[in-house]
């Protein structure tokens, strides 16, 4: 069994540190999100990066802030009343169920996510089926490194490894950005 976010560590989502380390409207923008796009913030937790989409996709775009943990989504539901959004929609959902229709967001974003699937392929392929044509994946993962911050190294993805598990189950243009010391970012087209 692949180790799972303990939603009673949310805390540990946001923070000065992490603010530092994974800039979050900085991230999104390197990662290619523009306004107009329909993104699902897959795993969304607390809603770290879902608040700043909302505003960098604008009143023409949409977001979708999914997750597994209902708890979480509770937080991201006090944020979005509280910063008066109307363009996030907030979907309870499975790990290989995403709750949405076929080719539904042209902007598909995972952060420090992935690594928690049990199934990484199937998880890959039901991210893919609610991706428009030509739409994009990007994805936020922790360098397969030992560091005070993140999970254990055993936990987590090799970039090249994940490149071949994006290219096995049909993403192209395969992109790779930095993101810092802790991170890396992957971005595919469907």
């Amino acid at each position: 069994m692949t180790y799972k976010f303990d939603a009673k560590n949310k805390h540990k989502l946001d923070n000065e540190k992490r603010r530092e380390l994974l800039p979050p409207d900085e991230t999104l923008i390197n990662l290619g999100l523009h306004e107009g796009d329909v993104m699902a913030d897959i795993g969304c937790g607390i809603g770290y990066f879902t608040i700043p989409a909302s505003k960098i996709v604008g009143d023409n775009g949409k977001i979708f802030a999914m997750d597994i943990l209902p708890e979480l989504l509770q937080d991201v539901k006090i944020k979005i009343k509280g910063n008066n959004i109307s363009n996030v929609e907030i979907i309870l959902t499975e790990e290989n169920d995403l709750k949405l229709e076929d080719d539904k967001v042209t902007f598909a974003f995972i952060s420090t996510v992935l690594h928690e699937a049990d199934k990484k392929e199937n998880f890959l392929n039901e991210i893919k089926r609610i991706i428009s044509p030509k739409g994009k994946i990007a994805i936020v993962e922790w360098h397969k490194i030992n560091s005070e911050f993140g999970p254990p190294i055993d936990h987590r993805l090799d970039k090249m490894d994940l490149i071949k598990v994006l290219d096995k189950v049909g993403f192209s243009n395969i992109s790779t950005i930095d993101i810092g010391e802790n991170f890396y970012g992957l971005i595919a087209e469907k």
